[in-house]
């Protein structure tokens, strides 16, 4: 009877050791759930960063993008300003290479009327000439055509072509237009044809 005591005790100790200490099969199975729980946190960081790099690159194409938009718009604007300012000039000066064209004609009725300056104002030949030039010249008005004032005023290069230099008959003359060779003309402020000038030094 003792001797089946002692066997139960040890049975009972057995069995306390067996619970109290794991066996190596459970230590295995907790270790791969710690070891599953590390990966699975370290994956969620590494698609935490994944993620947050793509938002930084998303936000840099943004940007990129805003500004290439900006930029385009910017340009869209200046090509617009310089067009509407291109089509303004040609309306001003549409019908320049006509009116440089008619410029000489100008100059043969004014040779003209100058050679009949010494026959009498009753001529009609004089007469119709005059009538002519004078509508030439509300033709050149109508159209902005301005002739360049240079007889006894100062060398502008921007204005005058100086053709040659003579001794100034006056003082006073000097660096300035002494005779008027060809006529300069304007159109809308812009310079069509140079006046041809001699300059007195």
């Amino acid at each position: 009877m003792a001797e089946e005591k002692i066997n139960l005790d040890a049975d009972e100790n057995a069995e306390d050791v067996k619970i109290n200490t794991p066996n190596s099969e459970e230590t295995k199975s907790s270790d791969k759930e710690i070891s599953e729980e590390e990966n699975t946190g370290k994956k969620k960081k590494s698609k935490k960063d994944k993620r947050e790099a793509k938002i930084e690159e998303l936000k840099e194409k943004l940007h990129d993008l805003q500004d290439k938009h900006l930029r385009l718009q910017a340009e869209f604007d200046n090509f617009r300003r310089r067009t509407m300012m291109e089509k303004v000039e040609l309306i001003k000066s549409g019908g320049e290479s006509v009116l440089v064209k008619i410029l000489p004609v100008i100059d043969d009725f004014e040779r003209a009327l100058d050679s009949l300056k010494d026959i009498s104002d009753d001529d009609a030949g004089k007469q119709g000439t005059s009538l002519i030039y004078i509508k030439f010249e509300e033709f050149l008005k109508q159209n902005n055509v301005k002739e360049i004032e240079c007889l006894h005023q100062d060398f502008d290069v921007d204005l005058h072509e100086a053709l040659t230099k003579i001794p100034a008959p006056k003082k006073k003359l000097k660096g300035k237009v002494v005779d008027v060779i060809q006529k300069g003309y304007l159109l809308n402020e812009k310079v069509i044809r140079f006046a041809q000038v001699v300059i007195g030094e």
